[in-house]
């Protein structure tokens, strides 16, 4: 018999048989002992933030005074938060003025996102079974909380610290919402492919993130974190997920692994990860070549849970241990060469060739210029850019709007309002400006700088 079995028959062998007080005493406290170690079993998943969230939306449907909306949605949901919004919010950014636009633009979106978002309570017993048959594959499992509230529809889930973090308005998501009102196709895509059943292996992906170890934003050390994830998930559910990167990778396992070898070295994490809103198809591409990684190392160890605990704690911070962790995978058959791949990358970025009409640091422009256009060594994406102050600010600032892309998208065109004799500086970065074909701009920080001339 356990020492749990055996604690039972000698406490209840101290109590007064003949003594009802003496037994109401010891069922009350028998009672608040067990209600505190259920109270401790199940606390750890919360969605009170998704009641609330809904109780201050009805709210809101009946005022049009924006003041009395802010108000009702601080008071009815933000005043009222748990930790796990709170971090949420901080790491997303979401306002209150956020949140109560996106409930006046969307308004279809958000009455039939509604009732998928009410089903996450049936599914508590399911997601803590998830996580304790986790436990069994990998004993050390530390504990975290897991937190679904509503969000300001920019993500669907992260970690922060040991809390899970779930934006209900998107996980929750299916071909059944309406997301007519939206301008772009990236919701539509996202939802047209989930079900509700997926509930339990999304948020086990993110439980999983809970317990790794450091962090990089290189593109292989991201694709085998996330990557991971989805593995670990699947072979704990013990059934197929079905996601679209990891059907599309299958297909194109060839040309996926040829192009991952390119970049995989780079930062360039955007061609790779979370670009669902710029690619219709082939988009999280680094999820599959991380699942496929992690998966041939499992499947090569003869010692599973073993190999289950290399997975889970590798060191993402670590690049050596990554690149020795890939090399132990046989995910490529070849030797990887990595600094002939690096400087076959870096060939491959763009960067500024020249400005017009005047050259960078000239002390002579005059001050009637009203155009300045930089000119780039590749085909630039016309979507994407990125154009900030300097260090001397906004009144140092000279651009007014952007023109466009010309030749061919490989110059871009700013309008300009200029004073005499005014020193003048902006910054292009390559946080957003990318080539045609995914590529960043080489320099982090190209500063376009010159000088009007007097009167």
């Amino acid at each position: 018999m356990s020492q749990k079995s055996d604690i039972k028959p000698l406490f209840l062998h101290r109590i007064p048989l003949n003594s009802y007080k003496h037994m109401k005493k010891y069922l009350v406290l028998c009672s608040l002992i067990c209600g505190a170690a259920f109270a401790q079993n199940t606390a750890n998943i919360f969605t009170s933030d998704i009641d609330h969230f809904w109780t201050a939306y009805d709210h809101i449907q009946k005022t049009d005074d924006l003041s009395q909306k802010l108000r009702l949605l601080n008071d009815l949901y933000l005043s009222k938060q748990t930790k796990g919004l709170k971090a949420f919010r901080e790491a997303r950014h979401y306002t209150d003025t956020l949140y109560v636009q996106l409930i006046h633009d969307y308004p279809k979106f958000w009455n039939s996102i509604r009732p998928n978002t009410l089903t996450i309570k049936d599914k508590t017993a399911e997601l803590k079974q998830a996580v304790e048959k986790l436990r069994q594959h990998y004993p050390g499992l530390k504990d975290a909380e897991m937190y679904f509230t509503i969000g300001g529809l920019r993500s669907g889930g992260t970690v922060a610290d040991r809390m899970v973090l779930v934006g209900a308005e998107i996980a929750t998501g299916d071909a059944t919402v309406d997301v007519s009102e939206f301008k772009d196709g990236w919701l539509r895509n996202a939802f047209s492919r989930q079900t509700l059943d997926n509930i339990v292996y999304l948020n086990l992906h993110e439980y999983i993130h809970t317990q790794q170890n450091g962090g990089n934003n290189r593109v292989l050390n991201q694709s085998i974190k996330e990557g991971s994830c989805d593995f670990i998930a699947e072979l704990v559910l013990g059934s197929p997920i079905q996601t679209h990167y990891l059907t599309y990778g299958r297909f194109h396992a060839q040309q996926v692994q040829q192009l991952f070898k390119q970049e995989m070295f780079s930062y360039n994490t955007a061609n790779w990860m979370y670009n669902g809103k710029r690619k219709a198809e082939g988009y999280d591409l680094g999820y599959y070549v991380g699942y496929e990684i992690c998966r041939l190392y499992y499947d090569k160890a003869t010692d599973k849970q073993q190999a289950l605990k290399d997975i889970i704690e590798l060191n993402y911070s670590d690049n050596d241990a990554v690149e020795d962790f890939l090399v132990r995978s046989g995910y490529f058959n070849e030797k990887i060469n990595k600094k002939q791949l690096l400087k076959a990358y870096n060939k491959k970025l763009p960067y500024v060739v020249r400005t017009g009409p005047f050259k960078n640091g000239s002390h002579n422009v005059p001050a009637d210029t009203k155009e300045v256009s930089i000119t780039f060594s590749a085909e630039m994406d016309p979507n994407s850019m990125s154009i900030s102050f300097s260090d001397k600010g906004r009144d140092h600032f000279p651009i007014t709007r952007i023109k466009g892309f010309e030749n061919n998208n490989t110059t871009l065109v700013l309008f300009m309002e200029l004073q005499p004799d005014t020193e003048y500086e902006f910054i292009v970065t390559n946080r957003d400006f990318k080539s045609k074909d995914g590529y960043p701009l080489k320099d982090e920080a190209y500063t376009v700088a010159f000088k009007t001339t007097r009167l």
